[in-house]
């Protein structure tokens, strides 16, 4: 067998094709060459990425330069003897890594679900002999029979078809069935949607039947191919995970560097080596963020829970910290923004033009003639139309457990359901004497009916408007045949384009009482009565066009990425908000370089008729322009461009197991809505990140200046190791993880996106930080030296301990909001920040009134007065940041 041109079989004749291939289309393959062939070939399967194993998982949520620092800090804890700051720390550690293994392992099946797609079962010819067999023995060769209904077990080049239709929008992203046919296609580059002889695995049979040689299995099929490319693109870093390496490299090399400094700074002064050491120790505890991994894993899982109730299912932690940073949403049309459903939306008779209410192929919805619901009992024309619309169809539409779904074409279950919305329904069985199928040079399809009474046959049409008006003498109107003259055909005409220019496609319904003969196609289907015409649609989610809207005001360019075609896209495109400038297809895609198209992407554009190559190149040229790119998709096609975009969101209802495998979150309602109530959820818990990180350099500037500065000055230490371990136990800790729950803000989907590039903390905010931190870190010097000489040490150290305690728990109300000042945010909004305010007063004041814990702490009792001056010189590390919010706000 030949294998040098194993992607060109649309290219050469079937005769040809069979030669090479050394198979019988009458006979199949003989069973000796079947085994042999397997044996060469192997199993119809595809490779996918094995899973990993559940301990590597595990250890994979510990790579982390913060984890290997607090892991660090925890050993030191316990060398210096601090075990209940070890023990936290290390809790702290296991819960952010369990949490992390949790949520990715129940979502690590990424390309596994490709097996699932495919045929269990298919219908073969070998040896001359039909037998129905797993479709994972088929091997390249094998004589292959399908039917309405069947689902393509491998990659098949037809030999014979009748009246051929496939669904090929998990592929291609057509939202119409495609008519198949056996001639060969001369361009050798034609599209995968452009190759009418071929069948593509995992696609489905929607009318028709077809024998077919099988030309590819496993992964050298299409399918097999967007599954190598999906393997083949490595997960970037979020933004997030790249600030936050960083600010832990930074961190560390600061934590060290502090150490270092003040122990030999204090050691050259006089003070004990052991003392300075374990002070010098203490600060880099202090410092090393050891709450950041547990506000990080707590917010991401709160967020996934909250995400759940918002339809979005996060298959990774911090997924929705991406999509909250999103600034292009690169969007697939077919099941995204328009339902996948075809929907009859108008219908227009001689007399009366109706609207049809209601989406997909649910029967509920209404038939409107001006505002009031149609009747087929007062309408003839309707209640004809209807009967032929039922008559002269294959499909059928029945209610699952979640939805309406239909058998066979898209077309004709969406006529099954206009019926139903009419109120119409077949009583008795009819008799079908004859049919004259549809394909694609004909374009209609009759059926012929023997009728019980009156004339003995009627013939059913319904095909292109244009090509029954060349058929037809007659025009219903009130149940009576006009004669189709010149007036009534720009009548029909008119309301032809009327249709038309909604961006519907047209259907025109027609019959033809017969008295004589029906077995010849050209006497049945000519003089025919037309009836009216039907105006059908994938019509846009009606969600969608507000969610644009929401897109834009939050700084989110969305871009249409399709494989259906530019006339197509365009029409939605309209509907649903978008107007791009530039409209480009597949092929022009391949026409321009890089730096064209890179260029192109900057403005409002709009793709259609592309591949998963086009969609995984578009996305790869955005990231480089430093956008973060989501990707929507549904379909096998979109699976590479899922996989490499920062977000990839994939359809819950509608999509296939492959586009979920390779998304980072899965839409559980298919909304368009819902990805912007992702994005806010995601810039929720990005900004509550970044207050976080805020408030701990806001507190560790503080604690270490103060330090510092009484080392500098030599005497007593301002700060007792196990002061400072347990400050940073209250600040990093249980009021840090509650800023985490901080609401969203009112204005937060109003706000650009966040530059992907800036650092986590820009630079007024690190002069804000700074501000605060040397305000802390003075007056507690301050307050230290004041009352060093007058009342002891103990006593000085007690007060500047509760003094920083005091600021930095006050300080956790300033960092409820960046931007807004606190009269703008409900004050109770956040509850778990209040009770852990209330708590961390409650236990500094119990280490101060405690004799055990005085003991333990070095602390004598304070007077109401004391507390009354700590409270006094704390309140301006509240209110002046909250008058400069105030007049920013302003």
């Amino acid at each position: 067998m030949n294998r040098s041109n194993e992607r060109d079989w649309h290219t050469i004749e079937v005769d040809s094709m069979v030669k090479q291939l050394g198979t019988d289309p009458l006979h199949g393959l003989g069973i000796e060459e079947v085994i042999a062939r397997q044996k060469s070939y192997g199993k119809n399967t595809i490779e996918t990425e094995e899973r990993s194993r559940w301990y590597k998982l595990f250890a994979r949520q510990f790579v982390d330069v913060l984890i290997f620092i607090l892991l660090l800090a925890g050993v030191i804890s316990i060398v210096i003897g601090e075990f209940i700051d070890a023990i936290a720390i290390f809790a702290i550690i296991i819960l952010n890594g369990l949490l992390g293994f949790t949520q990715e392992w129940r979502a690590e099946k990424a390309l596994e679900s490709l097996k699932r797609l495919l045929a269990h079962t298919c219908k073969v010819r070998r040896g001359g002999e039909e037998h129905i067999i797993d479709s994972t023995t088929l091997v390249p060769g094998d004589l292959v029979f399908v039917e309405a209904g069947d689902q393509i077990p491998a990659d098949l080049r037809l030999v014979t078809a009748t009246n051929l239709k496939v669904d090929e929008s998990l592929l291609t992203g057509e939202s119409s069935s495609v008519d198949k046919n056996t001639q060969k296609v001369s361009a050798i580059d034609a599209e995968v949607s452009e190759r009418k002889n071929i069948l593509w695995m995992g696609t489905s049979v929607t009318n028709g039947r077809a024998k077919a040689v099988v030309v590819a299995t496993g992964s050298q099929t299409e399918f097999g191919r967007i599954a190598k490319m999906t393997q083949s693109i490595s997960k970037e870093k979020t933004p997030l995970q790249k600030k936050l390496g960083t600010f832990g490299k930074f961190l560390g090399v600061f934590a060290v560097a502090v150490s270092f400094l003040v122990s030999l700074i204090g050691w050259i002064r006089g003070q004990p080596l052991l003392d300075m050491f374990m002070t010098g120790v203490s600060l880099a505890v202090a410092i090393v963020p050891e709450g950041l991994p547990a506000v990080v894993t707590i917010t991401f899982a709160i967020g996934i829970r909250a995400m759940v109730h918002r339809h979005a299912l996060l298959r990774r932690l911090r997924a929705a910290e991406t999509l909250g940073a999103a600034t292009v949403i690169c969007t697939d049309k077919t099941g995204t923004l328009t339902q996948n459903e075809m929907t009859v939306q108008s219908v227009w008779l001689r007399d009366h033009f109706l609207t049809v209410t209601g989406v997909g192929y649910s029967p509920r919805g209404e038939l409107k003639l001006e505002g009031k619901v149609a009747s087929i009992a007062e309408m003839r024309d309707l209640r004809d139309l209807l009967e032929t619309a039922v008559k002269c169809n294959h499909a059928s539409i029945f209610r699952t457990d979640t939805a309406w779904v239909r058998r066979g074409e898209p077309t004709e279950a969406a006529l099954i359901s206009l019926a139903k919305k009419g109120k119409y329904a077949q009583q008795d069985a009819f008799e079908v004497v004859c049919e004259f199928s549809f394909n694609s040079s004909r374009k209609r399809m009759t059926v012929v009916e023997k009728l019980r009474n009156g004339s003995p046959y009627m013939a059913h049409v319904k095909g292109a408007p244009e090509v029954i008006l060349e058929r037809a003498a007659w025009i219903q109107s009130n149940g009576r045949a006009i004669e189709l003259d010149g007036v009534e055909k720009r009548r029909f005409q008119k309301g032809y384009k009327r249709l038309a220019s909604m961006g519907l496609r047209t259907l025109c319904l027609a019959r033809h009482s017969l008295q004589g003969s029906f077995d010849d196609e050209d006497r049945v289907e000519n003089d025919l009565t037309i009836i009216g015409l039907v105006g059908l649609s994938d019509p846009p989610r009606p969600e969608v066009l507000n969610a644009v809207v929401k897109a834009d005001q939050a700084g989110i360019r969305s871009i249409m990425v399709t494989g259906d075609s530019l006339e197509t896209a365009v029409s939605v495109a309209g509907l649903v908000g978008l107007h791009p400038k530039e409209k480009l297809t597949g092929c022009d895609v391949d026409k321009l370089s890089d730096q064209e198209l890179s260029k192109l992407l900057r403005s409002d554009i709009l793709f259609a008729r592309t591949t998963p190559e086009h969609k995984l190149r578009i996305v790869t040229l955005l990231q480089k322009q430093g956008e973060i790119a989501a990707m929507t998709g549904d379909g096998v096609n979109d699976a590479p461009a899922l996989r490499k975009a920062d977000i990839g969101i994939a359809m819950g209802k509608r999509g296939s197991d492959v586009a979920k495998g390779a998304s980072d979150i899965v839409l559980t309602d298919d909304n368009f809505a819902s990805i912007i109530d992702a994005i806010e959820e995601g810039r929720r818990q990005y900004e509550n990140i970044r207050k976080f990180v805020h408030y701990l350099l806001t507190s560790n500037v503080g604690l270490v200046l103060a330090v510092i500065f009484t080392v500098l000055t030599g005497g007593p230490l301002i700060l007792l190791p196990v002061q400072i371990l347990w400050i940073n136990l209250v600040t990093d800790g249980i009021t840090a993880i509650a800023l985490g729950l901080e609401p969203s803000e009112e204005d937060v989907m109003r706000q650009s996106p966040k530059d992907p590039n800036a650092n986590i903390v820009d630079r007024y905010g690190m002069m804000g930080v700074f501000l605060i931190g040397s305000y802390i870190g003075l007056v507690a010097f301050y307050l230290f030296r004041d009352k060093l000489f007058d009342q002891g040490k103990v006593y000085a150290q007690t007060l500047a301990f509760c003094f920083v305690v005091t600021c930095e728990t006050v300080n956790a109300l300033n960092f409820r909001s960046l931007r807004h000042p606190l009269f703008r945010i409900n004050f109770f909004s956040n509850v778990w920040l209040l009770v852990a305010i209330a708590s961390s007063v409650a236990m500094q004041l119990a280490v101060v009134s405690v004799p055990i814990l005085q003991r333990s702490f070095h602390t004598v009792p304070l007077s109401l007065r004391d507390w009354g001056l700590i409270v006094l010189i704390s309140l301006p590390v509240l209110v002046v940041p909250e008058l400069v919010k105030y007049r920013a706000y302003r």
